[in-house]
């Protein structure tokens, strides 16, 4: 006997499709249920017989795909979660300045001194000065916390005298993250339309159309007295040295020369529709098993994301998957897996902080009572004689739909849907001080009709839309995460 509670699915990126890397590092993935299937097609024979019997089935190939069902929590960089996204997508994030020791103490960071407040690490992306960093997992709790690079470097960015503890040896859990940026006290303005700075280069932070932004800290020396200018905004075009150009400004938005205020802006990683074709290595492990099976998938690529969002209900996210080939045995590819993620998973109703349409959030009377994302990459097994399984995966277009039912309050989206109005949609989700924000830049509303189907109803109005390819931003489908924001 097996039960559904000892069945342990793992993952491994792949550099090659359909080829498991060699000793791999397999992730433990979280998962609410799967169906994935790894078994051979068999062709009845057409063989006619007197006898009236049938001659032997004949298989005929292998088959290698299924579904993997979560619970949606922040996709921790590098994790299963994580490359399912990029998978969907077609293409890597594209992530802030990071250095991590990832399970390995004192080896990408190598060093803390209090003194210049320096951190030697190897070199990468390089960071700059104005960058405001996330640093955790260190010894000393004092090395641990938010602060403001003074100096850039790619090896030895410091953040100034009397804020760290001499550490030599980093912890193997040490993480420096670039979680925004920070400018000097009075320096950075909001206008009319984004975000003015007189000395401050936003061109070092590496901003671009579409992506979005969190403005203000918790303290009030680190925010705009204007209360509705401390907000998730949207980069609306090229930003030049000194101006950020912003949209999806939020009501009450207003000139505020921010005077006495030390500024800070969160931003984070993004991920937008491409053309790179991502694949992993799944493994299932039933461990309840005397001795356990474990069947392997190879070549998995996510042909479709399903994510929906429902009033009182989790949010979910499938992954339906396609893939070359397999294998089962009572060997694991890695006998100890890194453990899973612990993010939370994430609610419609409390986490859920803004549904907006055309850059307004949708608000009574038409309050969003369920929403549905499903991003299609139409994927074609192609099979060839004297090859079992699949020899390649065809790739089609990248076709983004979404449902939405709101309810029937006036006829603001109606009017949309009959006059065939382009628009855009974002759906903003946050939780323990990490955000993501699914956007559609370029939307067009294709059916729906509002309708009474029996007494004692709320009218709805069950919208569908599509996504197509928006020239500012060059994509379809943009997704920003916040590994920290205030």
């Amino acid at each position: 006997m097996s039960d559904t509670n000892r069945v342990r699915l793992t993952s491994v990126r792949e550099a090659t499709l359909g080829v498991t890397p060699a000793n791999p590092k397999m992730r433990t993935r979280r998962m609410t249920g799967e169906s994935l299937s790894f078994k051979p097609a068999f062709v009845t024979s057409a063989e006619i017989r007197s006898d009236r019997m049938t001659a032997d089935p004949t298989k005929v190939n292998e088959t290698n795909d299924g579904d993997v069902n979560n619970e949606l929590s922040f996709p921790v960089d590098g994790s299963p979660l994580s490359d399912d996204f990029a998978s969907a997508l077609f293409n890597e994030w594209v992530n802030t300045p990071v250095r991590d020791n990832a399970g390995t103490a004192d080896s990408v960071i190598t060093g803390v001194a209090a003194t210049g407040g320096i951190f030697t690490v190897l070199t990468g992306a390089a960071f700059v000065a104005g960058h405001l960093i996330k640093t955790s997992g260190f010894f000393n709790s004092g090395n641990n916390g938010l602060f403001k690079l003074t100096t850039g470097s790619a090896t030895v960015p410091a953040v100034g005298d009397g804020l760290l503890i001499d550490e030599a040896n980093p912890a193997a859990n040490a993480r420096i993250k670039v979680v925004g940026f920070e400018g000097a006290s009075g320096d950075i303005e909001a206008i009319v339309d984004g975000l003015e700075s007189t000395a401050l280069d936003f061109t070092l932070f590496g901003l671009v159309p579409g992506q979005w932004l969190k403005i203000g800290a918790a303290g009030a020396g680190n925010r705009f007295a204007t209360a509705p200018n401390n907000a998730y905004v949207r980069v609306s075009g090229p930003v030049t040295a000194h101006k950020i150009p912003l949209d999806n400004l939020p009501t009450g938005w207003a000139a505020d020369d921010g005077s006495g205020k030390a500024l800070r802006v969160f931003f984070g990683d993004q991920l937008r529709n491409g053309t790179k074709r991502i694949s992993q290595t799944l493994e299932r492990g039933f461990m309840d098993q005397a001795e356990p099976t474990y069947i392997v998938q190879r070549g998995m690529v996510v042909g479709q994301l399903a994510l929906n969002m429902a009033s009182e209900q989790i949010i979910t996210a499938a992954f339906t998957y396609n893939g070359m080939s397999g294998a089962q045995s009572t060997t694991s590819l890695d006998d100890t897996p890194e453990p899973a993620t612990t993010n939370r998973s994430m609610s419609a109703n409390v986490d859920v902080g803004r549904v907006a349409e055309s850059g307004a959030t949708v608000v009574g009377p038409n309050f969003v009572r369920s929403a549905s994302i499903t991003i299609n990459n139409n994927l074609r097994m192609i099979t060839a004689i004297g090859n079992v399984g699949a020899v390649d995966i065809g790739v089609g277009e990248c076709a983004a739909s979404l449902q939405l039912e709101t309810y029937f309050g006036s006829n603001a989206l109606l009017a949309k849907l009959l006059d065939g109005e382009l628009g855009n949609l974002s759906f903003r989700m946050a939780k323990d001080r990490q955000g993501l924000v699914i956007g559609f830049p370029r939307v067009t509303f294709t059916d729906g009709a509002p309708s009474a189907n029996a007494k004692n109803q709320d009218v709805t109005l069950p919208l569908a839309a599509q996504a197509s390819i928006d020239p500012a931003t060059g994509a379809q489908v943009l997704i920003d995460r916040f590994e920290y924001v205030e």
